[in-house]
């Protein structure tokens, strides 16, 4: 899919219309065939409102030829004045059914196709989203659905009544006055070929404006999540002058291409009325020779009229298909991903929690270049608490994101309870591991909603007991919302310790049979520390706990510690035999964090 290297995708990008691009929108039509009953009787009220309208011009030229005293099948100009009224009433009735039919197809369809969307997305692996900015991906959601939804309701509704209405016209017209119509049919291929070489520059210059837009954009979107940073290094005056030579590149595009685009219009302006006086002249010159009525000269200018409309309302039809088919293309590339496989082996019906990893070798399939772990072997007995300690980049996390299945190894074996990874099921196993997190992101919910996201069927006591257990309590009952107080995005009202604790309690309500701890106080103040430490002392009991260890002083009571450097496992043992061996590395550690030097974080 072509787009430009480090932008979001541009919703309004347009697709040549072939065969190939047509069958990618008609991936999408395939939602709307649950409803295809009120699409197709939406599709008959509108071929006959516009056929309804079509009579219009034709009726209201014998109006013009009753004036004038000439007769016709109904006598009197009240009576054909009631007709042209019967007909507008006839149509707007079709009209209003049209509408409220499509309205119906396109807003289930549409529900149906962000629904199919949302719940692809969520199953989807974690490589999926390593590729891919979130930014992007909410565009796909909203703003490419949306062009989708206009397709559906208006783009589908007008280019039918359209071609109705330009065929049909003409044969109206063939019928009525066809030395003029020959006359007017003349004019129009010259009009088409100007008006699509024109078109095709000023689209170009268009699709240069939208992407210096999106280029602009990408500074607001990364100033916007980096703001804290932006304001720490004082770069509010440099990111505005960044958006700024962003803004003025679009500007001067956009005047570029508004001038030709000003010229182009100028043009079609005087050459259609150009054209139309050049019609009413010749067809005054067939009412003077007496080879046709006034009213057919009325009823033949109104055909034109509508003729016209249709064909320049079908120039924008063009465009809003091109831009479908591209909206179509984005959605289905996501719809057509594979989610992550889901074992069909029976449900454990319980998981003591014994993890192995045996020779165990994995690349990050956006680093295919860097082995992060290379032959990593590890054993954790059921109910054994266990640290993996190293600086950054050591591979610590990389280990439970492979317990948890986020991606797959490219060598090796991972089981757990003496079961390969591989059959065990995605939910029943992700279901007994519970993380507490170092920087925790809480939903934009309720305190109650947040804990209760390990366990949506627990009652209100549940709730309650598990933030008794993780130390939250005391600060919860203090809100005068209590449980519903709301935390704000990402759980900004709260403290971090505060965070930490809920994240604990909802850890508690999980009740998993693992545990996984990312340095989960490294970051608190010390009265915040002694009661998260607390509340994790009682998580860890009896449970199997892996400990990332960003500080050693966190880890001297775990049963085993995994030293990792470069992605291998170079020690192992408890705190006091490793902290004893001479010339190790995790004594080397111990010596630089406990004396007055500075050691770097190990992340």
């Amino acid at each position: 899919m072509a787009k430009t290297r480090g932008l979001p995708l541009d919703p309004s990008e347009k697709r040549k219309l072939n065969k190939q691009n047509f069958q990618k929108l008609a991936g999408i039509f395939r939602f709307a065939l649950p409803y295809r009953s009120p699409f197709l009787l939406g599709m008959g009220f509108l071929f006959f409102s516009s056929l309804m309208l079509l009579t219009f011009p034709y009726v209201a030229g014998k109006l013009i030829d009753a004036a004038s005293g000439e007769a016709w099948i109904v006598e009197g100009i009240n009576s054909i004045a009631l007709i042209l009224l019967g007909i507008l009433f006839i149509q707007s009735l079709f009209s209003f059914f049209r509408v409220w039919l499509f309205a119906q197809v396109s807003e289930r369809s549409m529900r149906d196709i962000r629904m199919a969307l949302y719940d692809r997305m969520v199953h989807l692996p974690m490589s999926f989203f390593d590729k891919r900015r979130t930014g992007e991906l909410i565009s796909r959601i909203t703003s490419d659905v949306a062009l989708l939804q206009d397709t559906f309701s208006i783009t589908l509704a007008e280019l039918l009544r359209q071609v109705i209405t330009l065929l049909a016209g003409i044969v109206f017209l063939f019928y009525t006055t066809p030395r003029l119509t020959l006359f007017m049919l003349a004019t129009i291929p010259v009009l088409v070929i100007i008006a699509m070489v024109f078109g095709r520059f000023i689209r170009k210059l268009s699709k240069e404006t939208q992407d210096e837009l999106a280029a602009a954009n990408v500074v607001v979107e990364e100033t916007l999540h980096s703001i804290a940073t932006v304001k720490s290094f004082t770069g509010e005056e440099f990111e505005s002058r960044r958006y700024g030579r962003g803004l003025n590149n679009v500007v001067k595009v956009a005047l570029k291409a508004a001038g030709y685009r000003g010229a182009f219009i100028s043009f079609i302006i005087f050459a259609l009325f150009g054209g139309i006086v050049a019609v009413i002249w010749y067809g005054a010159n067939l009412v003077g020779a007496g080879l046709m009525s006034v009213g057919d000269l009325v009823s033949f200018v109104l055909y034109t009229t509508f003729i016209g409309g249709s064909i320049a309302g079908l120039g924008d039809i063009y465009g809003q298909v091109q831009k479908a088919i591209g909206s179509s293309e984005r959605v289905m590339e996501i719809l057509d991903e594979s989610p992550e496989p889901v074992s069909v082996a029976q449900r454990s019906s319980s998981v003591a929690g014994e993890i192995v990893f045996s020779d165990v070798h994995f690349q990050y399939p956006t680093r295919p270049d860097v082995w992060v772990l290379k032959g990593v072997d590890l054993f954790i007995r059921s109910g054994e608490k266990v640290a993996l300690a190293g600086y950054s980049g050591a591979g610590k996390s990389t280990i439970v994101q492979l317990l948890m299945k986020f991606y797959e190894w490219q060598k090796g074996s991972i089981s757990v309870d003496g079961k390969p990874l591989n059959e065990w099921d995605l939910k029943e196993l992700r279901s007994n591991i519970g993380i507490v997190p170092q920087e925790v992101l809480l939903f934009g919910g309720s305190i109650r909603e947040n804990i209760a996201y390990a366990k949506p069927s627990a009652n209100e006591q549940e709730i309650v007991d598990a933030a008794r257990k993780a130390n939250a309590w005391q600060f919860i009952e203090k809100f005068p919302e209590g449980l519903d107080t709301l935390v704000g995005e990402r759980g900004v009202k709260l403290s971090g310790g505060q965070r930490q604790r809920i994240a604990i309690a909802r850890a508690i309500l999980k009740d998993p049979a693992i545990l996984v701890l990312d340095e989960a106080t490294s970051s608190l103040d010390a009265e915040s520390e002694a009661l998260v430490q607390e509340a994790l002392d009682k998580l860890m009991k009896n449970r199997t706990t892996i400990v990332i260890a960003h500080r050693l002083a966190t880890i001297r009571k775990v049963d085993r510690i995994y030293m990792l450097k470069e992605g291998q496992i170079v020690e192992e043992g408890d705190h006091e035999t490793l902290a004893n061996v001479e010339g190790g590395y995790y004594a080397k550690l111990v010596k630089l964090q406990f004396s007055e030097a500075t050691l770097p974080p190990l992340g």
